[in-house]
């Protein structure tokens, strides 16, 4: 199945959720192993991935990423 994508980014939290990341003072490795503790398996170069909009960002890691790195939803997905 293909994707009807308007822009570069394939998704529109990845700015936000290096920044929550750099916030809360973890490394990308730091956030893919805490992701794990909860079953969600997201490696390194994913999340780097993540962060620069190249890849998209499933539910379930959505969810999982604002739990380890303690911001709303909300705040992921408030415009700049």
């Amino acid at each position: 199945m293909k994707r009807i994508i308007d822009s570069d980014k394939v998704n529109i939290i990845g700015s936000k959720i290096k920044e929550a990341r750099i916030a809360a003072g973890m490394s990308q490795q730091e956030l893919s192993n805490k992701l794990e503790l909860l079953a969600v398996y997201t490696c390194r170069g994913s999340i780097s991935r993540i962060e620069t909009g190249n890849r998209a960002v499933t539910d379930i890691e959505i969810d999982a990423i604002s739990k380890v790195l303690k911001v709303s939803l909300d705040y992921l997905f408030e415009r700049e």
